[in-house]
């Protein structure tokens, strides 16, 4: 019930989802950019291939020249030139 209320709440004051939970936000600009938001870790890291652990899953990017932009405790940005994004859910939200 409590939960119920919260999200009532969140909905009233128009607070994005990304914002009160871990769910991760992703924004890719063109296909030379992508911003991932509410990251966990980095898996691996090649100059073709980046793995992001989010609180839901994995996120593969393929590409190349890829490159860490920049890095916070919250988002990370890789740009490069990204051919294909993967995203491999770890937990069940049914």
């Amino acid at each position: 019930m409590k939960e119920k209320r919260y999200n009532k709440m969140n909905r009233l004051l128009e607070i994005p989802k990304e914002v009160c939970s871990d769910e991760p936000k992703i924004i890719m600009t063109g296909f030379d950019e992508i911003l991932i938001e509410n990251y966990r870790g980095i898996l691996e890291y090649e100059e073709f291939f980046v793995r992001i652990s989010t609180h839901i899953g994995i996120v593969n990017i393929n590409g190349y020249n890829l490159n860490l932009d920049k890095m916070t405790d919250d988002d990370i940005k890789i740009k490069g030139k990204i051919e294909s994004i993967d995203i491999e859910r770890t937990i069940d939200e049914g």
